[in-house]
């Protein structure tokens, strides 16, 4: 293939939500083609999955500048700056509308799953001519028909909330998990609504420690006070949840900061059992429920427990990518030029340094890992951030190599750091001494060269 061959192709975008919509609509403004493939019915699926909950940054934050551009001229009236949307209302109110906007209403095709990602007519082990090769997509529809898709460059958005981590111990599953899959839950079960009857008068291990596992608890506690019976367990790895608890009235996201306030209370009341140190190591399945097998702090664990919530995080899926050539860093599978800015083994707080297609970039030429997917196994992920990746990244496909260079980001200070607190990581083991690296020396390289939006995250 020639380079002017390649260069006609499209630009395949994977994913239609929020950082693959921005992606889309900022290659528009470059002038060049994207195409955005969506595994599920509708652009924003994940997002609906968890329609139930609210976002801890107001919708000011929430829609990407070029996708605001290119709804402008549509009649779309933005939602009220300083109200705090649901999962559901990011939906209806922004992704779906963009979605349908006539620039990229026929650029994106729903129902279709990426399976696998390569160099056409080049396996990962062909050097020869690579660079002017594009990319083969094998893809799957809902009706089980698998086509190919040809593409000048790729940015997989598609995120990792449909490969979880698994509740057991060490990135493995537990023994029996796979056969508990009855009583085991996803990170944000609508406990207060179409899920409660499952949790309502029953006893429920929530096990993570991340934003998902702090919703579900409030959720549980919540319910508890309405319907007696409802017992609540909280399982951490690692020896301290004050990471999670957060800096409260220093967070510049108020409503992250009372997320962690409210836990802290819940678990000082009482109101839950928090169990620290704990391994997981075998789930034994009944009719109504299962008994937990493993360790806290070392001594014998067995729970019976009517559900599981699993809110441990998630890992991306890097076996779509086999035959590309990427540089992935070991340990939180990020590229890695990007691993040590989010390495939760060194950081505990939002904020990261300024980074954009320069960082993402893999051995393969236009081939990126945008948003949640670009960060790995690491849990700190914010909106903004893919926002701003994907705008330089379209620049550097453009060939405005100043303007991918020239990155943009502001991001919303925790209010809490490494130095402060045990680690407490769902995603390493935390330690009770803080990590020699520290992300409160981050706060000045923090570059804001233009207004960007902060986090687009679940309350």
């Amino acid at each position: 293939m020639s380079e002017v061959a390649r260069n006609e192709l499209p630009v395949v975008v994977i994913g239609a939500g929020p950082v693959g919509l921005a992606a889309a609509a900022h290659l528009l403004e470059r002038g060049l083609e994207p195409l955005v493939l969506e595994a599920g019915p509708a652009a924003g699926s994940a997002v609906a999955s968890w329609g139930h909950v609210r976002l801890f940054s107001p919708w000011r934050y929430d829609v990407d500048p070029a996708a605001r551009r290119l709804l402008a001229p549509t009649g779309w009236t933005e939602p009220d700056p300083d109200e705090l949307p649901t999962g559901a209302e990011l939906v209806e109110g922004y992704l779906r509308p963009l979605a349908a906007t006539d620039a990229l209403a026929d650029r994106l095709r729903t129902g279709t799953r990426v399976l696998a990602v390569t160099r056409d007519g080049a396996d990962k082990t062909r050097s020869l001519g690579r660079t002017r090769r594009g990319y083969r997509l094998r893809t799957v529809d809902a009706a089980g028909r698998v086509s190919d898709v040809l593409a000048r460059a790729v940015i997989d958005a598609s995120g990792t909330f449909s490969t979880p981590n698994p509740v057991g111990a060490g990135g493995l599953a537990a023994t029996g998990e796979a056969e508990s899959a009855h009583v085991v839950t996803g990170p944000l079960p609508d406990v207060l609504g179409v899920d409660r009857d499952r949790f309502a008068g029953r006893h429920t291990l929530v096990v993570g420690m991340g934003h998902s596992a702090a919703n579900t608890l409030l959720s549980l506690v919540e319910l508890a006070e309405t319907t007696p019976g409802t017992t609540i367990t909280w399982a951490i790895r690692g020896g301290s949840p004050r990471r999670l608890f957060g800096g409260g009235t220093d967070d510049e996201l108020p409503a992250r900061g009372l997320l962690g306030t409210r836990l802290r209370d819940a678990v000082d009341a009482g109101r839950l059992r928090l169990l620290t140190r704990v391994s997981i190591e075998r789930l034994v399945p009944g009719a109504d429920g299962a008994q937990v097998l493993g360790t806290v702090k070392d001594e014998p664990l067995s729970l019976d427990v009517h559900a599981v919530v699993n809110a441990t995080g998630f890992r991306p899926d890097l076996d779509m990518l086999r035959e590309v050539r990427l540089d992935v860093d070991p340990v939180v599978e990020a590229p890695r030029a990007l691993a040590p800015l989010i390495d939760p083994n060194e950081h505990s707080c939002g904020t990261v340094p300024p980074h954009g297609e320069a960082v993402l970039a893999h051995p393969d030429d236009e081939f990126y890992v945008v948003g949640m997917k670009s960060y790995g196994r690491a849990p700190t992920f914010l909106l903004a951030t893919g926002y701003e990746q994907v705008r330089s990244i379209a620049a550097a496909l453009a060939g405005d190599r100043a303007a991918a260079d020239a990155v943009e980001l502001a991001l919303p200070a925790t209010g809490v750091c490494s130095s402060d607190l045990a680690l407490g990581n769902e995603t390493a083991e935390a330690d009770d001494a803080a990590p020699a690296g520290s992300c409160c020396g981050t706060a000045p390289q923090v570059v804001t060269l233009g207004v960007r939006p902060t986090a687009a995250e679940p309350v």
